[in-house]
């Protein structure tokens, strides 16, 4: 072990980041902007204004700020669980063999289990500046919901939660995180909403998707007096907040003059990825590091690998504004894989137009694969990763081993944004062998993409 690099890098409370940093503002493409569907003109702050709060409007729409001041309540409240830690992975590199030094920023340390508090205290935070009653939101595995159900207690907010069908049974105890906060949960698709009738009605029996979920969420919101939707991923405003997580990773590595060579996340909507490599793609950008950043996604969902990048609407009942994004098509159904928060058919518009760029890069792993991962990383560090950190273990592990058999001591950060303990029906179907891969077939994906909507580029 080296006498230099300690166990686990921690920051003080005054190295919180101050501003969030917009990488749109150094971004030579811009992402296409969000589309009314039936004008097929970009969405004005009005039209958005109906849905979301008037701040994070303003923020969703900012591609020309560098640096968005964080108000001094969310960083209050940030430092109740922030900064959070980066981990040297000394157990992990001496089992594998490997002269890599592999580090994890690692965001499972407060009561919500993952990364999404960063984002969910802000929207909070701005619905009640507002005035407004209350939110409605989506979530797949469920961290998403159980962050915000958090940030609406503190600031007194109803929370209204549609929960992916299939996650909503896999994952109850997760649920009743939500409900002793507060929220109110209801399965996705539910009979509760009209939208919610329509998707039952065209694919009986289904096990839902994050697209179904933001359909209703979005539903509920504009039909109550007072309430707003809030987004827990693909949007740029919730990127920009994540990218606390990138601030403080580089803020972490700078301390001892360690510079990454891959940098890896998991990938869903793209908010935890995005708010990770945002500070370092900045960098690339404009010319000053050069970076290996990996992506990666379920080979159930491979919205990246084998989508396309065309406008499609962000959601399966087609009542969100469309968004330029890599999608599989709005009404693309995932397999009920485990990992529920990377269950969504598209990729930000951020994450896809670095893509595009190539900037980063992107590869599809399988369940079971993911899960040996996981296995691996939990009985070697202590930590047991939730199911979509666990893309991101895989292949840093992977890319750990290759370094094995070059002899180079690359220096590979990953992002693990969560904890699994929550997720135990999955480690049961793993450790059962009951657990099946699913990849679908390219006339699966075809046939989704072929009712992606015409647009005019």
């Amino acid at each position: 072990m080296s006498d230099t690099i300690p166990y686990k890098i921690y920051l003080s409370e005054s190295e919180i980041p101050t501003a969030w940093y917009n990488v749109r503002a150094d971004m030579k493409n811009k992402p296409a902007p969000l589309l009314n569907p039936a004008s097929g003109k970009p969405m004005t702050a009005s039209e958005l204004e109906k849905v979301f709060c008037s701040e994070l409007v303003s923020q969703e729409l900012n591609d020309t700020d560098a640096w968005i001041e964080i108000p001094s309540e969310i960083r209050d409240f940030y430092k109740m669980y922030r900064p959070s830690p980066l981990v040297r992975a000394y157990c992990l590199e001496e089992a594998l063999g490997t002269p890599a030094h592999i580090y994890y920023k690692f965001e499972g340390n407060n009561t919500s289990g993952s990364h999404k508090l960063n984002s969910s205290i802000a929207q909070a935070y701005y619905a009640k500046k507002q005035g407004l009653k209350g939110v409605t939101t989506e979530t797949g595995a469920g961290q998403w919901g159980t962050a915000l159900s958090m940030a609406c207690a503190y600031f007194g907010l109803d929370c209204q939660v549609y929960m992916v069908k299939v996650s909503y049974e896999q994952k109850p105890f997760r649920r009743e995180v939500m409900r002793t906060y507060g929220a109110k949960v209801t399965p996705s698709p539910s009979m509760t909403t009209e939208v919610g009738r329509k998707i039952n009605a065209e694919f009986p029996g289904t096990t839902g998707s994050l697209g179904c979920a933001i359909s209703e969420a979005v539903e509920a919101a504009v039909s109550q007096e007072g309430y707003r939707y809030v987004l827990g991923s693909v949007l740029s405003q919730v990127l920009l907040h994540q990218t606390v997580i990138g601030l403080e990773t580089k803020t972490a590595l700078d301390k001892y003059n360690i510079t990454p060579d891959i940098i890896i996340g998991c990938a869903g909507g793209g908010s935890n990825l995005g708010g990770l490599i945002s500070p370092f793609a900045g960098e690339i950008i404009r010319g000053e590091k050069d970076y290996q950043i990996i992506a990666v996604e379920p080979a159930s969902c491979p919205s990246l690998t084998r989508g396309k990048y065309v406008y499609d609407f962000c959601d399966t009942g087609k009542v969100c504004p469309l968004a330029k994004m890599y999608t599989l098509g709005s009404g693309y159904i995932p397999a009920p894989n485990h990992a529920g928060g990377l269950r969504y058919h598209g990729m930000s518009s951020i994450v896809s137009q670095l893509y595009d760029d190539g900037i980063i890069e992107a590869r599809s792993v399988k369940q079971t694969e993911v899960f040996e991962a996981a296995q691996k990383f939990a009985r070697i560090e202590g930590i047991l990763p939730a199911p979509e950190s666990s893309h991101a273990i895989k292949v840093a592990i992977d890319e750990a081993l290759k370094c094995k058999e070059t002899g180079e001591e690359k220096n590979i950060v990953f992002g693990l944004t969560g904890t699994g303990y929550f997720d135990m029906v999955a480690y049961q179907s793993f450790n059962d062998g009951t657990m099946k891969d699913y990849v679908p077939t390219d006339e699966e994906i075809e046939a989704s993409l072929a009712k992606c909507p015409k647009v005019d580029a």
